[in-house]
């Protein structure tokens, strides 16, 4: 099943997408895909619904996509977790999971405009595989628990100021945490219908220029592991986004490739899960600012 939320920012309403292009709505159901939704077992309240018709039709055109789920408690980041990746970066292949944290209000939806900070030169792209937590995680006893807390898998821009990450003060939180610098979605895909996560093809483009074409398999840390391992630091609740890390082809490891800029357009997509498209601008004073 796929899972989305419609309509302007801070007013999105839940939908279900059909396999043949329709939106059901599930307000029967519940009135956002949240926490409680998830925990509680609504993702498969929703499927019932829908299987037996009892769910209305939603208008499908001209209607905005925003984030699959609503502000998430945490936006946890694995980085480095492809191969390719860290070679191209020079950094060297962890040994461990290499993680760092998200402002959550950088969740915006996957086809909003991106800003660019002020006094950037070196805005970055990363096409993610990003897994939302349906069942509180704390210290799971092994990988092969993290499927119970699943809820599903969505797509995750993870955007990034290379100076601010690592020149200006080597603290990766202030790299990532900038506005609008985490699209998601555009829908949240439950495991039944992904299958396998570590056999998803993952690409991005910029201004129709590929850039990044890669494959799940090819993580480090696969995500069962990853789930379990954050598990033992802190508690990961319904609504959490994982990060999963990014293949190579980014503008920090690609020599003479310009970083991004006002005007500049990025498409992504990962095979099952939908596409993304952004346009970037120049981030604007708030309005009454000197």
């Amino acid at each position: 099943m796929k899972v989305l939320r419609i309509g302007a920012p801070g007013g999105e309403r839940p939908a279900i997408l059909t396999d043949d292009g329709r939106l059901l709505d599930p307000s029967s159901v519940t009135t956002d895909i949240d926490a409680a939704f998830l925990a509680s077992g609504g993702l498969q309240r929703a499927q019932t619904a829908a299987e037996a018709g009892l769910l209305p039709e939603l208008p499908c055109a001209g209607v905005r996509i925003g984030a699959p789920v609503t502000r998430p408690g945490k936006v946890v980041c694995i980085g480095l977790n492809y191969r390719d990746h860290a070679q191209e970066t020079g950094a060297p292949i962890p040994t461990r999971p290499v993680v760092f944290m998200k402002d959550p209000a950088t969740v915006v939806g996957p086809h909003d405009t991106v800003s660019i900070p002020r006094g950037s030169t070196k805005t970055d792209w990363e096409v993610e595989l990003a897994v939302v937590i349906g069942n509180r995680a704390r210290y799971l006893d092994s990988p092969d628990e993290a499927a119970a807390v699943i809820a599903g898998y969505t797509i995750s821009n993870d955007v990034s100021e290379r100076e601010f990450q690592l020149e200006y003060s080597g603290q990766w939180d202030l790299g990532k945490s900038c506005e609008t610098f985490n699209p998601l979605g555009p829908w949240l895909v439950t495991p039944d219908e992904v299958g396998d996560p570590q056999s998803l093809a993952l690409r991005l483009s910029v201004n129709g220029v590929a850039r990044q074409d890669g494959n799940t398999k090819n993580m480090i840390f696969d995500v069962p592991y990853i789930v379990w391992y954050l598990s033992q630091y802190m508690v990961l609740e319904p609504g959490d986004v994982i990060n999963t890390g990014t293949p190579a082809g980014v503008a920090l490891g690609l020599p003479n490739t310009p970083y991004l800029r006002a005007g500049d357009i990025i498409e992504l997509e990962i095979a099952g899960l939908g596409t993304q498209r952004q346009v970037l601008e120049q981030a604007r004073a708030e309005s009454g600012a000197m």
